[in-house]
């Protein structure tokens, strides 16, 4: 279904953004919504021009599958009448307890974006999936990541492999070259680790990238470079950036320049929240239309003057 990006539509792109923001800080929930985005991006098959950003992870089909182990469960248990007396119990609940819950509470990414849909229906999915991704990374630290909307929604599922964290370089590069993104990509965004961490219940792994994973810095490269350190997680999918020599280079560098890994991940951001999207030409908003019609009273007056001044000059 088309998408009329108008100035009205993006009036709403921007209290949903507002909407998001406040949700992702009170839940903690930035890291979830990031592979949100991620996941709902990287099905893109360049040479097919399938796939991509187009909100077709909300199809259980699609949310079912293996790399979104665990998650379908969440969906199938809660319902609009029992996801907020959870929440409840969970914010209310001391530190032990929100531990035990914090399994549980990751999966409600799904629900907690509905919950957002449902205040701003005319809001696509893909757009509202791609501009939580670009808010959890802002809200948490990281780089401002310039947004688009404009993203139809599919009405069917995607098919597409996304990365395996028991594969190696070889395995990275097959699939983000499939997207149409570099060497480059790949580490920019693998830096997108810094934030959340591994649950066993879903990917068979246990624990976080970074020792603060609701924190967007560039501590990913610089553990990585330090080797393993207890507590903390390093899957094969990581090591094989240390390991390859095109990689590597890149690493060494975000691990040493905060900023330069900052411009080049919301660069990479951007370009896989875009593959396969065409933007509109031209996109309205409200300043523009102001800045138009003040140049037509402006032009207006001139003529006026002008008109006025060789009158007189007869």
């Amino acid at each position: 279904m088309a998408v009329n990006v108008d100035a009205e539509y993006l009036k709403e792109i921007e209290k949903t953004r507002r909407d998001l923001r406040a949700l992702i800080s009170s839940r903690n929930c930035a890291p979830i919504m990031l592979r949100l985005a991620w996941h709902d991006a990287g099905t893109y098959d360049a040479k097919k021009k399938t796939g991509g950003p187009n909100g077709s992870i909300r199809f259980k089909e699609e949310l079912t599958r293996p790399h979104n182990k665990g998650l379908e469960k969440a969906v199938a248990f809660c319902s609009e009448f029992m996801i907020k007396p959870f929440l409840r119990c969970y914010y209310s609940s001391g530190p032990d307890n929100k531990r035990l819950l914090f399994p549980l509470m990751s999966k409600f990414w799904f629900l907690i974006s509905e919950e957002v849909k449902a205040k701003h229906p005319r809001v696509s999915y893909a757009d509202l999936y791609q501009l939580a991704g670009v808010v959890a990374v802002e809200v948490t630290g990281g780089p401002a990541i310039p947004f688009t909307p404009g993203r139809k929604d599919a009405d069917s599922p995607d098919d597409g492999e996304l990365p395996n964290p028991n594969e190696g370089a070889s395995h990275l590069r097959t699939l983000f070259s499939r997207m149409g993104l570099s060497d480059r990509d790949i580490v920019a965004l693998s830096g997108g680790h810094t934030l959340g961490r591994a649950h066993k219940e879903r990917s068979d792994f246990e624990g976080p990238w970074t020792q603060d994973p609701l924190k967007f810095d560039n501590s990913y490269f610089v553990e990585l470079l330090k080797g393993e350190t207890p507590g903390l997680l390093q899957l094969k999918t990581d090591k094989a950036l240390l390991d390859d020599l095109k990689f590597h280079p890149f690493v060494k560098l975000y691990a040493k320049d905060e900023d330069m890994f900052f411009k080049a991940y919301a660069i990479s951001h951007k370009k896989l929240s875009e593959l396969g999207f065409n933007p509109p030409r031209r996109i309205p908003s409200a300043v523009t239309e102001q800045t138009l019609g003040i140049a037509v009273a402006a032009a207006v007056v001139i003529f006026t003057i002008c008109y006025e001044a060789s009158r007189r000059g007869k």
